[in-house]
């Protein structure tokens, strides 16, 4: 069995692969270096979905990777352009091909058609892809079963309400967005079952794979709308899977004075978004680590095979939560105890926490 090390630096290998490719549609990408030597440098760019390098989520997150494994090896430049619509996909992927990029990274599950058909047409060109696998040879894919620790989420949001409701939407219902979903609500009626208890979960059905969603990754407004609509049935506890859409929702949480909070999504949210006041949690995917060491690793002339790729678990560090930070003193210790016990039960296969949208590993 791998090490943990290993199976990080075959994620981050997939993805830096896929930085190269990527380049901008009617944008100028954006450089992170100052290449003055005459040496070639590796070069590892970056495409973005449309929720932009700023959205506080998975976007930002693989860039931060990108700038740690530039700062580890200062042979490495990179780069990134970012997708305004779907439709840039394609042009920004082959504009890095173009410019002959050693890796080209594509960040986003809505990206793994795009990024398929760029590879096909492509086979010496080295690709990484976040949150996709589209099965083809030279896309090297990092993926994460954020349900395991979305599961944690859900028992710890069942076991703050107050209001006996708690709640969670998307972006779009695409596997990425819904297997945060799945394990939110499996978490909850695991604690309900523990308990004894009838906490309810708004946004989401596991079973019909129905339920709310802001239909962007990049409105504010249309993440605040819903989790608007989620308050007034009476939910107290929000989870967005929504990128910069969810922005929205910590905000209004954070305004709302306390009347409800949030659980953050990818990336730690106390450290991403000003609305650290409003969040419990985070369901956190460790993609600046997989991205690192996936692109330290091509640079050193690595290839690692593009199947199974990475999956990233809570055995492997791939997902967790987060710290509590402000929520600290209020969450009670008998239930962070839970927590942290589900978190072993699951990495041991006690629990078992199940999803249609999970990776194959």
């Amino acid at each position: 069995m791998r090490s943990v090390r290993g199976m990080r630096i075959a994620s981050i290998f997939a993805v830096g692969g896929l930085a190269l490719t990527a380049a901008a549609c009617g944008e100028a990408p954006k450089d992170d270096n100052n290449a003055g030597s005459g040496a070639k440098k590796f070069s590892a760019c970056m495409v973005t979905d449309v929720g932009g390098i700023d959205d506080k989520s998975f976007n930002a997150s693989a860039w931060k990777g990108l700038q740690e494994a530039k700062a580890a090896n200062d042979n490495i430049d990179i780069k990134y352009v970012a997708s305004k619509a779907e439709a840039d996909y394609e042009p920004n992927l082959t504009q890095f091909v173009n410019q002959k990029c050693d890796f080209i990274l594509a960040v986003g599950g809505l990206m793994s058609n795009a990024t398929s058909k760029i590879a096909k047409a492509n086979p010496n060109q080295e690709f990484g892809i976040v949150d996709a696998n589209p099965g083809d040879a030279n896309v090297y894919p990092m993926q994460f079963d954020t349900a395991q620790a979305a599961f944690q989420a859900g028992y710890l949001a069942a076991g703050m309400t107050k209001s006996g409701k708690v709640a969670t939407y998307g972006a779009v219902p695409i596997p990425p967005v819904t297997i945060f979903m799945d394990g939110f609500v499996d978490g909850v009626a695991h604690y309900n079952k523990t308990k004894g208890k009838n906490v309810q979960a708004l946004g989401w059905n596991k079973e019909t794979q129905k339920g709310s969603f802001s239909n962007a990754f990049d409105k504010q407004d249309e993440g605040k709308k819903v989790s608007d609509a989620l308050v007034a049935q009476g939910a107290d506890i929000i989870m967005p899977v929504a990128g910069g859409s969810g922005l929205g929702t910590t905000a209004a949480a954070k305004a709302s004075g306390g009347k409800y909070s949030t659980i953050w999504v990818d990336v730690d949210g106390c450290e991403s978004t000003p609305d650290c006041s409003a969040i419990i949690t985070t369901v956190v995917k460790n993609i600046p680590d997989a991205v690192k060491e996936a692109v330290v690793k091509a640079a050193a002339g690595d290839k690692l095979p593009a199947n199974p790729g990475f999956v990233g678990t809570l055995a492997n560090n791939g997902v967790s939560i987060a710290p509590y930070h402000d929520f600290d003193s209020k969450v009670p210790a008998e239930l962070k105890a839970e927590v942290d016990k589900i978190k072993a039960d699951i990495a041991a296969g006690t629990i078992t926490v199940t999803s249609k949208a999970q990776p194959t590993k």
